[in-house]
């Protein structure tokens, strides 16, 4: 897919990211303000009962905009609507899943998840992209 003109309902989208590392939720944790020592600390993650340093929720759900990048000089991201399903894991691979849904009035209704090495999904949810 070149431009959006050409999406049609059912249009799928993908991207994998890299193994999740401990330096991506580091970075992220200081580009967000979110310090919660499960997301950096194995201990702190042991001792909230947690089986291993878990990544941001806001993490995984932002990186579900790299899916509509290739399009913003065409469109914008109107609304997102997303719920959380499972925690990511360092070492997880997530890949990132669109599909169109729907196209009215210039608005292209996405369906958008995001699941692991596993095929478990870990995020879930709706993205409306709008034509300038």
């Amino acid at each position: 897919m070149n431009t959006v003109n050409e999406f049609n309902i059912g249009t799928p989208l993908e991207v994998t990211l890299s193994p999740v590392s401990r330096l991506d939720l580091i970075k992220y944790a200081g580009a967000s303000g979110d310090f919660n020592p499960i997301h950096t600390i194995d201990e702190e993650a042991s001792k909230a009962g947690l089986p291993g340093i878990i990544a941001h929720g806001m993490w995984t759900i932002g990186n579900l905009a790299k899916l509509f990048t290739p399009y913003y000089q065409e469109v914008f991201l109107k609304e997102y609507s997303v719920a959380f399903k499972g925690m990511v894991f360092l070492g997880d691979v997530i890949t990132l899943q669109a599909s169109l849904e729907s196209i009215k009035n210039d608005k292209y209704r996405f369906n958008v998840l995001a699941m692991n090495q596993r095929n478990e999904v870990v995020v879930k949810g709706d993205a409306i992209l709008e034509s300038f």
